[in-house]
């Protein structure tokens, strides 16, 4: 027996109860509101056959994007696996997703998500994990266009439509499309107040046109909405900071790291990226951050060995230059390049990307900027093979024009400015940047 979920996609289970569970996790999981987990465990304790809950398990754990989920997502993998006869075609395309996922095939997990769509549009869970699976894989046109299929097919009289909106605004931003990204953002926050994931793409928008004030009342006006019970707020204080930073507010940004970035030292991958991508961007601007790295880096040690995704060994890179780990450093380089000649998405963004940025990072430590330099000019023009959002890559553009600069690249360090200034004229660190680029020789 089979049922409908609310979006009139097909469940294959006769058990109301469970279905509504699921109902309920997806809704908490598309706000990253807690506790999508605990509720879909409580169904899959009453209903072990639930093939759906397992796939909403194992899609939570693939998008946590860290090996430490790994032996969780391997479970609901093959739990599903062997219920796979009963399912649905819908339900097995989401059990091959799951699996290419376990093989660190990621970019092959995201296409089976996405093909789902294409005979399932209403597939929320599907389209949330193909959303985050071309994030990871910094398929800029893939976070626009895979929403913009699937739209007509949703209306506001569909649950859920908000989110979809937000991810739609999400990826217009992505691709530069400022103003309809706006627009779009703002219209789904009037369906869903609470969606992080909105808001946050107003909020991106708002940071690459240089509209600090106004990034800084969208934040504080709500912060009930974002802030509170959410999974992703850590992201969203630390968009908050970034305003604070180009105002040069460092004591502010500190502050945020401290109550909203990471203020309980948590060994969650995605909480660790965005503390040492602060700490690096307070680094490159001179600012002392105290002890601040060497908790960072503590955690991270966890990850010396892992060579699980690209994005994060680099920001790992980054807590232990800033803690002196030198050993450490040493010992995830040779982790980086053992992981850039296997096979998997991993290889090539370890190849193209995060080797080359992980060994500018050591060579920024050890003061060798213009090696640093080196290594990074090639790759930025291909940062977006790395993964993640314009916002976070800036991080290895600016390691670039600081790097250019400290090694006395001037050339290189005012063609670097130029292309900023015209973005982004107003802000703190382009302004200073420009000044020094335009004091070197050539």
């Amino acid at each position: 027996m089979s049922l409908m979920d609310c979006r009139d996609v097909p469940v294959s289970t006769g058990n109301l109860a469970s279905l509504a569970r699921y109902e309920t996790a997806l809704t908490l999981l598309n706000g990253y509101f807690l506790d999508p987990l605990e509720e879909v465990e409580a169904a899959l304790a009453d209903d072990p056959d639930f093939v759906m809950g397992h796939c909403l398990r194992g899609g939570m754990m693939a998008v946590a994007a860290e090996k430490a989920a790994e032996p969780f997502l391997r479970e609901s993998v093959e739990a599903a696996e062997v219920l796979a006869a009963g399912a649905n075609d819908r339900e097995r395309g989401h059990i091959a997703a799951l699996r290419a996922w376990l093989d660190r095939d990621f970019a092959g997990a995201t296409d089976r998500w996405g093909t789902i769509l294409t005979d399932h549009p209403r597939d929320l869970l599907a389209l949330q994990l193909a959303h985050l699976g071309d994030f990871y894989l910094g398929r800029s046109d893939m976070l626009r266009d895979r929403i913009a299929a699937v739209l007509p097919a949703w209306g506001s009289d569909v649950p859920g439509y908000g989110y979809v909106l937000g991810m739609h605004a999400f990826g217009l931003e992505e691709m530069n499309a400022f103003a309809q990204a706006e627009d779009t953002g703002r219209e789904a926050v009037t369906h869903e107040p609470r969606d992080p994931w909105a808001i946050h793409a107003v909020a991106h928008v708002l940071e690459m046109q240089g509209r600090l004030d106004d990034g800084i009342c969208w934040y504080n006006d709500r912060r009930t909405d974002w802030a509170e019970e959410n999974m992703f707020s850590f992201h969203n204080w630390w968009h908050l900071s970034l305003y604070h930073l180009d105002r040069g507010e460092t004591d502010r940004v500190l502050e945020i790291y401290d109550t909203g970035v990471r203020p309980q030292s948590s060994d969650v991958v995605l909480e660790m990226l965005d503390a040492s991508a602060l700490l690096w961007r307070l680094h490159l601007d001179g600012v002392d951050v105290g002890d601040r790295w060497v908790g960072l880096a503590d955690t991270w040690e966890g990850t010396v060995e892992d060579g699980y995704y690209a994005f994060n060994d680099a920001h790992a890179m980054m807590a232990f230059f800033g803690a002196g780990r030198d050993a450490s450093a040493d010992a995830l380089l040779a982790t980086m390049t053992r992981a850039a000649g296997e096979a998997g998405t991993n290889a090539m963004m370890t190849r193209d990307v995060g080797l080359p940025f992980a060994q500018a990072i050591r060579a920024f430590g050890r003061q060798e900027y213009g090696q640093a330099a080196d290594l990074l000019a090639p790759v930025a023009p291909i940062a977006n093979r790395f993964g993640g959002s314009n916002a976070q890559r800036d991080v290895l553009q600016r390691t670039l024009v600081e790097s250019a600069i400290r090694g006395g690249r001037g050339a290189l360090a005012r063609d670097l400015m130029a292309v900023r200034v015209d973005a982004k004229p107003e802000g703190l660190f382009n302004r200073l940047r420009l000044k020094r680029a335009e004091a070197l020789s050539d």
